[in-house]
């Protein structure tokens, strides 16, 4: 088949890398435009702007798929449009210009966390798995039929960058499977079941480490906001950034809210319940650095997090 592939950031690279790699011709790849990035604002490409340019693909950048976009694609005669991560709605006429639609790999089990930060949301909340789904894209938000999923328990641990990461390794098998599958006509979409959940993205106040909350509450969020947008708290009015973070050792004390102490070598900031250890933070206007430097740097009395 001839497909259009539409994605944008480093997730939906190993989806672009396995249809390469199958006997389907990308005819375009789309991709957002180049963006500004690093403190000298340098334009550079897309993730998959830059792995579309190594396998030697047609490239199309788009800040949006209007109708200069829906013409461009038009011309190529796509069978098929895969979109995964793109950072755009497809909308008519492009949504049924595809002799077989579009589909899209999101990653969460749907109609769970619709929307998009799926991950993040379901790190944040606990979620005792990960899933990535393959449906059939339509003009309600991520409620077409679904083609295949995969299920998986939550890593211990795992930031939303690592989840993302393993989800789009898993999710691109399935892509290329779907694909095969609309192809030969064996596909067998089925409706979505259950209560949808919705995933909106996340502002930089999300990322805001609440230390009256559990343990596991902090942990889950620092989770899901790192690395994006990035997990935060504040020292005398200073921003801190949390780089990393885990749960203290059991024989650690038990601290207030906030409170920062040490166990052993291990800085700990306590909170409603079991402290949390932190490993590598970063104070406004410095770089990153190991939590403990930064814990002899500040030559104060009983610091508490979040003042």
């Amino acid at each position: 088949m001839r497909l259009v592939f539409a994605g944008t950031p480093a997730p939906a690279v190993p989806s672009l890398r396995a249809l390469h790699a199958s006997s389907h011709d990308i005819v375009t790849v789309v991709t957002r435009d180049d963006a500004p990035l690093g403190r000298k604002r340098v334009l550079t490409p897309s993730p998959v702007a830059a792995a579309a340019a190594e396998l030697d693909l047609p490239i199309l950048k788009t800040g949006r798929l209007d109708d200069a976009a829906t013409t461009a694609i038009q011309d190529v005669g796509p069978d098929l449009g895969v979109i995964v991560a793109y950072g755009g709605l497809v909308r008519e006429p492009l949504l049924s210009l595809p002799r077989h639609g579009w589909i899209n790999l999101h990653f969460s089990r749907l109609p769970q966390w619709r929307g998009a930060a799926p991950v993040q949301h379901a790190l944040i909340a606990g979620d005792s798995e990960i899933a990535a789904s393959v449906f059939r894209l339509v003009a309600e938000l991520d409620a077409g039929d679904v083609y295949e999923e995969v299920v998986l328990p939550t890593p211990d641990d795992a930031t939303a960058g690592e989840v993302l990461a393993l989800l789009a390794e898993r999710g691109a098998a399935l892509v290329r499977e779907v694909v095969d599958a609309i192809a030969d006509g064996s596909a067998r979409p089925r409706p979505q079941h259950g209560r949808p959940t919705f995933a909106p993205k996340l502002g930089d106040d999300d990322g805001r480490l609440d230390w009256t909350r559990t343990r596991d509450e902090v942990l889950h969020r620092f989770r899901g906001v790192t690395p994006e947008p990035g997990a935060h708290t504040t020292l005398d009015g200073a921003r801190v950034k949390v780089l990393r973070a885990r749960a203290a050792d059991p024989a650690a004390p038990l601290l207030p809210p906030g409170r920062l102490g040490t166990h052993g070598r291990s800085v700990i900031a306590g909170t409603a319940t079991e402290p949390v250890a932190l490993e590598s933070v970063q104070p406004a206007g410095r770089g990153p650095m190991n939590a403990a430097d930064w814990l002899r740097g500040l030559r104060q009395s009983d610091p508490v997090l979040g003042s």
